[in-house]
């Protein structure tokens, strides 16, 4: 198994075999397709979801709050399951907010992060009562026109950009200049100023980096994050009633990935807590996650449209590619372009029998979705499927490229 799934050593949570089939919560491969009608097609495991959450609830301390972050998979199916799931909804536009609202959650548990809020936004978010969090003067200013004018006094807290860097992450979120947040040292003019604005302060929101695979680094980043939140707290306009302490949880993708250490992080995370709550006893605690909740919760299926032989190197080429995935092409951020762990879903029980690159059906040579790839023999038909694709796949990228028809999403 571990040679058709390349280089994860066993398969993730809430898949399985039957026969020579994957199942996805126990559903064979080949009748959730039927079911979908065609292919591409993403499929999302509500069971793994649920065993994600549930094995953070076991390591973390029971008083931190876990928080999806919708833009990592904003399929409403799939954020109303997490709404029942977890404590609060991150949001980074006005549509992910109508998601969050739909789903149910409680305006006091949805937050609102990102650079470039809009002025719809802000009053979407100031009519909805949730926090937004504050990522420059500027939009602090925005947002207080705009309350004034609706006769609002809206929840905020500030993002912070720390002075300090998560090492060893896959993106870097805080440290430096940065578009995201008010840098450390300008939160204390900026918390003066809110003082005398119609807005009610809340706390801080410090992330500063996300897909990190570092356990030490991950421990170091949470007690710089409390130390930080503590040193700006002396200077706050009122009672801290929210830290959020980010998240940056990752996921293994590729060759000599390996999965974070949950427990050493939720017990390192707890003495941390029993020293913030002596100095913030008011305060809610909630770690951020998106990739890390639903990431390996999903697949992307698609199927062998032809099979050729270019020069000696043959190609399997598919119905999808990376105007649905952009991730697994390698075009989203990746330096150097490397192998999803992959397999034939309808072969999953076979040994490999040959080496082969498989694309996608675009007219571009950055449509690849895997570089020599050992599989077993495949044919037209057959199904090729591309596990951790349950974050960042079909939502970040370019659907329209080709003017292809879009892919199924099912949750299952």
């Amino acid at each position: 198994m571990a040679d058709t799934l390349q280089h994860l050593s066993h398969l993730p949570d809430g898949f399985g075999m039957d026969g020579l089939d994957l199942t996805i919560s126990g559903k064979p491969l080949r009748a959730i397709v039927d079911q979908a009608g065609s292919t591409p097609l993403f499929v999302y495991s509500k069971a793994a979801m649920d065993r994600r959450v549930a094995a953070l609830r076991q390591a973390l301390p029971a008083d931190l709050e876990i928080h999806y972050a919708i833009k990592a998979n904003p399929m409403p199916a799939v954020v109303n399951h997490m709404a029942g799931l977890v404590d609060g909804l991150d949001v980074a536009s006005a549509g992910e907010l109508r998601l969050a609202l739909k789903a149910g959650t409680s305006p006091q548990d949805i937050s609102f992060a990102g650079p470039g809020k809009t002025d719809d936004e802000l009053r979407a978010a100031i009519e909805a009562g949730i926090v937004v969090n504050l990522e420059s003067e500027g939009e602090m200013a925005r947002l207080a026109g705009a309350a004034e004018n609706l006769g609002a006094r809206p929840k905020v807290a500030i993002r912070v950009n720390p002075e300090f860097e998560l090492r060893r992450t896959g993106m870097q979120m805080g440290g430096g200049p940065r578009p995201f947040g008010v840098d450390e040292e300008q939160v204390p003019e900026m918390l003066g100023k809110l003082a005398g604005l119609p807005l009610d302060f809340t706390g801080f929101h410090i992330f500063a980096g996300s897909q990190v695979l570092d356990t030490d680094g991950l421990i170091a980043c949470q007690k710089s994050t409390v130390d930080l939140a503590l040193r700006l707290s002396a200077h706050a306009p009122d009672t801290v009633r929210s830290v959020n302490l980010g998240g940056g949880f990752g996921i293994p993708y590729f060759p000599g990935d390996k999965p974070i250490d949950l427990q050493r992080i939720g017990a390192a995370l707890a003495g941390e807590l029993q020293r913030a709550r002596r100095e913030l006893p008011k305060a809610r605690f909630a770690i951020e996650l998106g990739r890390y909740l639903v990431g390996e919760a999903g697949i992307y299926v698609t199927r062998i449209v032809d099979r050729k032989v270019s020069r000696g190197k043959t190609y399997l080429v598919t119905d999808g590619g990376l105007h649905h995935h952009l991730a697994l092409s390698g075009n989203f951020g990746q330096v150097i372009r490397k192998n999803y762990p992959v397999m034939i879903g309808n072969l999953a029980g076979q040994a490999p029998a040959e080496t082969v690159d498989i694309v996608g059906c675009l007219c571009t040579p950055l449509d690849r979705l895997g570089d020599a790839v050992a599989l077993p023999r495949a044919d037209v038909g057959d199904l090729v499927v591309v596990f951790q694709s349950g974050a960042y796949g079909l939502s970040a990228s370019p659907q329209a490229f080709l003017s292809h028809d879009p892919p199924g999403e099912l949750l299952l």
